[in-house]
């Protein structure tokens, strides 16, 4: 969301600083799950959501 947008350290980056590796791909991961498990009416905001993590989860992979 953008509330997270005004913040000057964002929370991934955090994470990612504090967190191990396995860690924040765990973080990440059950982010995906919890989002694509949701039952709405309309599911579209938590698909959105879960490509989000599933995204950064990507970028983490292509790093070294």
């Amino acid at each position: 969301g953008d509330h997270y947008k005004k913040l000057a350290i964002q929370p991934w980056a955090a994470m990612e600083a504090w967190m191990t590796r396995e860690q924040f791909v765990g973080y990440l991961t059950g982010n995906v799950i919890k989002y694509m498990a949701r039952n709405k009416e309309s599911v579209a905001e938590d698909h959105k959501k879960a490509a989000h993590y599933l995204q950064k989860l990507i970028e983490l992979e292509a790093k070294p």
